[in-house]
């Protein structure tokens, strides 16, 4: 029994709490549906508020604009209005000008008529008076023409006789003083020619005053002690067989106290070994590899000492407007010899002698300072060794769009071509003077170099040779060829047929050694 009234009383219990929390659980769905009205309506009126900024915030913008172009609009049109105000003060002086020109014109017009008009009365005045003095040559004429006539009756000649008899005898007269007269002219011009020429030639080697210096052909290099001889020799003699390979010249290590000896012909490769042994000396890393290296960097550095001395040489003269490649040419001379006599000296020296002598002459001066300097340019280049230097270094100074008296005055200094311009004989004098002096040349000298160059060029002449270099005073040539294209077979048969040819077309003294140089070298990175 109390069972079923406690079930009972669980069951009521439970149907209470079901209503209650159904009416709590709707009462809070009422509080939140209202919360939710109250913030749809804030945030719709708020949505409203800021519509309503954002719509006056446009309008002040469009009104911004509209006021921002109104201004413009307005200094557009006030700029046109300015432009068509000085276009119309520009058209009203224009039609004012022409106003007046109309009027000036409408005056001349007037003063041309008057003028026309007085012209054509001075004309009728003119013409009376030539009418009359027609008239009176006419009378004259005839008086003349009677007075003759009578003179031909007394003299029993006509006029045109006595005319030319007059005229043969003052023509004879004539050629007979003009003949001594000529005579005496041409020989006080020889004798003042002479003189003057004497003259000239004189005071141009009186104000021209250069040193005399021979080249050789050995260079000395001074070294602090001799274990370094020892060093540059190197194991076997490595290093100066790389020395020698390098630069083509013969290096002679003798018991000469503190000192080496570089021989050779060229002075451009004996001053190449020379900075590049005092290089390697200095830094102390001597072997093949550096050696190599060193004189690759040696002989680029000569290269632009070469451009250096050939620039400065031109200032030095005043010498404008010459090309890059004859400039560079020009400082090369400073490594070459013409008998003994260094080049680019030999040149100075005939350019001023020119610049001198044209002065004297009154020639002009700059162009043939210009020829003087480039004179012996065809001995530069070691190409084209068939062509006489005068004729190839006119072919390179017209090449390089020289003046044509220059290019003239070039070929012809030694008679090579005829002489066109006043400038060619001046060169051909100064070069002669020059060369002339006493001490200046040396002809053994230079019949040697010539020797040892046409050597080199015999043996340059086969193919697959790449360097060729005549040492030991031309007793021993070293042929050095490209291993790609000559194989040792043909290595063998290449010193053959160059020392037959030796003996075929050269003359010299004792007997010439040919080595031919043939080698592989691979070279690899490790990065």
């Amino acid at each position: 029994m109390n069972v079923l009234y406690i079930v009972i009383g669980l069951l009521l219990g439970t149907g209470l709490g079901i209503v209650i929390g159904r009416y709590l659980l709707r009462k809070l769905f009422t509080s939140q549906e209202a919360a939710a009205q109250t913030k749809v309506k804030k945030i719709l009126k708020d949505a409203e508020n800021n519509a309503e900024i954002l719509k006056k915030n446009k309008l002040l913008e469009a009104k911004e604009k509209f006021l921002q172009l109104k201004a413009e609009h307005e200094q557009e049109v006030n700029t046109k209005n300015n432009t068509i105000n000085q276009r119309e003060n520009s058209l009203k002086q224009k039609e004012q000008s022409l106003n007046q020109k109309m009027e000036n014109a409408s005056r001349r017009d007037q003063e041309v008529e008057n003028t026309r008009k007085n012209l054509e009365k001075q004309t009728e005045a003119a013409i009376k008076k030539q009418e009359e003095a027609a008239k009176k040559q006419e009378e004259v004429e005839q008086l003349k023409l009677q007075h003759v006539q009578q003179l031909e009756a007394i003299a029993g000649l006509s006029a045109e006789e006595a005319k030319n008899q007059l005229v043969d005898n003052l023509r004879e007269e004539a050629r007979t003083k003009a003949m001594s007269q000529i005579k005496d002219i041409v020989d006080e011009a020889k004798l003042t020619a002479s003189k003057e020429a004497k003259k000239i030639v004189i005071q141009t080697i009186q104000r021209t005053a250069t040193e005399s210096a021979i080249e050789n052909t050995v260079s000395i290099f001074n070294i602090e002690n001799d274990e370094i001889k020892g060093r540059i020799i190197g194991r076997e003699g490595r290093n100066i067989r790389a020395l020698e390979a390098a630069t083509g010249i013969e290096i002679i290590v003798d018991d000469t106290p503190e000192a080496i000896i570089l021989s050779g012909f060229d002075p451009v490769r004996r001053e190449i070994a020379r900075l590049a042994m005092h290089r390697l000396v200095t830094d102390g890393r001597i072997h093949p590899a550096r050696i190599e290296e060193v004189v690759a960097k040696t002989r680029k550095q000569i290269e632009e000492e070469i451009v250096e001395i050939g620039e400065r040489t031109v200032i030095d003269l005043g010498i404008n407007g010459l090309h890059p490649e004859l400039i560079r040419m020009v400082g090369r001379m400073r490594y070459r010899s013409s008998y003994g006599q260094n080049l680019l000296q030999h040149s100075r020296e005939v350019a001023n002698f020119c610049a001198t002598m044209a002065a004297e002459l009154g020639l002009n001066v700059k162009m043939a300072k210009r020829a003087g300097l480039l004179h012996d340019i065809g001995k530069v280049p070691d190409d084209n060794p068939e062509l006489p230097h005068a004729i190839l270094g006119m072919q390179l100074a017209e090449k390089y769009k020289e003046n044509p008296e220059v290019c003239n005055a070039i070929g012809a200094h030694h008679d090579e071509i005829e002489m066109t311009s006043m400038i060619s004989p001046i060169i051909q004098a100064c070069d002669a003077i020059s060369g002339a002096r006493p001490g200046a040349r040396r002809e053994v000298v230079e019949s040697y170099i010539k020797r040892l160059k046409d050597l080199e060029q015999l043996a340059m002449s086969y193919p697959g040779v790449e360097k060729t270099f005549a040492i030991q005073a031309g007793r021993e040539l070293r042929v050095v060829v490209e291993s790609e294209k000559i194989t040792d077979a043909q290595s063998e048969v290449l010193a053959a047929d160059i020392s037959n040819r030796i003996q075929t077309e050269m003359t010299y003294p004792g007997q010439i050694k040919v080595t031919v140089i043939r080698e592989t070298r691979s070279v690899a990175f490790a990065k």
